[in-house]
């Protein structure tokens, strides 16, 4: 959520940055609503500060044998009005809350301007796209062939855009969410989380997926529970309401969840594969940072999910987003997208973004200066680090070859009990 005071002080500025992000802000609502609420405070402060100035009074008068009948039937219409503005303010104050709460956060100054991805930047690249000498399989077919994807059982057991693992392919999954978590808690020494895989509605609009998302998620009937699309939404909200010591900051973790979209909107979009499901799983990276740290702790955020491709030895590229692509909650993000063979193309695998204070304002979530004497919203980062599902399809293509087989990256092979390569596993019958 932005600042109040701010958007008070720099309406036209801020007007213009999140018109770069394909928002219209209603700047006479915001000045309505926000003059109405200074109207009523002010009269509300006069009328309490009358009325405690007239029970002196009153007792005053009492004490010296004075008739005090008048004043005080004057008095009960100062309550009435003071318990009515109590009331009016209350809703007054919730309806600027819905309208603060579906503003998206402001771009970073460094983000490029343009009203979609095509005017995203690429950073870098690592890797080259291999040639195949032979005809390309997608990671569909040859998850058949092998026996180890097999999305047509799933949409029977629940419906489409799920998918169920055999053998290797299952191995493969456990194998990636067992090798990132080593690399971030092991390498990059971040705390692994293992969060609850719902949350309730107010850890949803700490981290700004709620009011304006509630279509893209699942809902528990009969709770106030969603569950989770991604660990983003629990381990952000781990320190919702407290006060962190600088000196602990920056503080990095690190969670493996399922993942659940309703990916509503998306009707047609990537219905072939494991690209868009509805349940997947992910490694998420949040880190929590002061001002002054939270740009340089993005750069090493997204350098720490890099890293996992690196030693997958998986072609990608670091995209910075356009204001006009970036999340709502977002002040600058970096895409990782990594090359599928199939589609010819680079696919994103990773989000790295700060959130500067957007989230930590709506969570509440502070720190406190090392000199003790300050206390300031702290900034939120968060990154995957990777998608597991997308990484694995990144892997069977990648390394797919002539006879069928899928080589599985040394870095892996710890993991899968030695395993070299995957073949047809003949025990499946598919």
């Amino acid at each position: 959520m932005l600042d109040r005071n701010f958007i008070r002080d720099n309406l036209d500025y801020v007007e213009h940055r999140l018109k770069t992000k394909n928002f219209t802000f209603e700047k006479p609502t915001f000045i309505e609503l926000d003059q109405r609420e200074k109207s009523l405070r002010l009269e509300w402060e006069d009328l309490r500060g009358r009325r405690n100035r007239t029970s002196d009074e009153i007792a005053r008068l009492k004490k010296s044998g004075h008739d005090t009948s008048t004043i005080v039937e004057e008095m009960k219409q100062v309550s009435a009005r003071i318990k009515q503005l109590d009331s009016e303010l209350l809703d007054l104050q919730e309806a600027v809350k819905d309208f603060l709460s579906r503003i998206p956060n402001l771009p970073h100054e460094s983000v490029p301007i343009g009203k979609d991805a095509s005017s995203n930047a690429v950073v870098r690249q690592s890797g080259t796209p291999q040639n195949f000498a032979f005809p390309l399989k997608d990671h569909v077919d040859l998850g058949a062939q092998l026996g180890i994807l097999d999305p047509e059982r799933a949409a029977k057991i629940t419906g489409a855009r799920f998918a169920n693992y055999y053998g290797a392919g299952a191995l493969l999954e456990r194998a990636l969410i067992s090798f990132m978590l080593e690399v971030h808690t092991r390498t990059h020494n971040y705390i692994e989380v293992l969060p609850p895989f719902m949350a309730n509605r107010t850890s949803f609009y700490g981290t700004g997926n709620l009011p304006k998302f509630e279509a893209d998620l699942f809902h528990v009937e009969g709770t106030d529970y969603f569950l989770v699309p991604t660990a983003e939404v629990p381990v952000t909200n781990i320190f919702a309401g407290e006060i962190l010591e600088e000196e602990h900051l920056p503080i990095s973790l690190a969670a493996y969840t399922p993942c659940f979209r309703s990916e509503a909107g998306s009707y047609g979009k990537d219905t072939r594969g494991l690209i868009r499901q509805h349940q997947f799983n992910k490694v998420e990276l949040v880190k929590f940072a002061t001002p002054e740290q939270s740009y340089e702790q993005l750069e090493q955020l997204t350098r720490d999910a890099e890293e996992i491709l690196q030693r997958l030895r998986l072609p990608y590229r670091v995209v910075t987003l356009s204001t006009g692509d970036m999340g709502f909650s977002a002040a600058k993000t970096y895409d990782l997208e990594v090359w599928i063979p199939s589609q010819g193309t680079y696919r994103e695998i990773s989000s790295c973004s700060n959130f500067e204070d957007f989230q930590a304002r709506r969570a509440n979530v502070r720190f406190r200066s090392a000199s003790g004497k300050k206390i300031r919203f702290a900034h939120t980062l968060n990154g995957s680090g990777l998608a597991v599902g997308r990484t694995w399809v990144a892997i069977v293509e990648n390394f797919q070859n002539k006879d069928g087989s899928v080589s599985i990256p040394e870095v892996l092979r710890p993991y899968m009990y030695g395993m070299e390569r995957i073949v047809r596993d003949t025990r499946v019958p598919l």
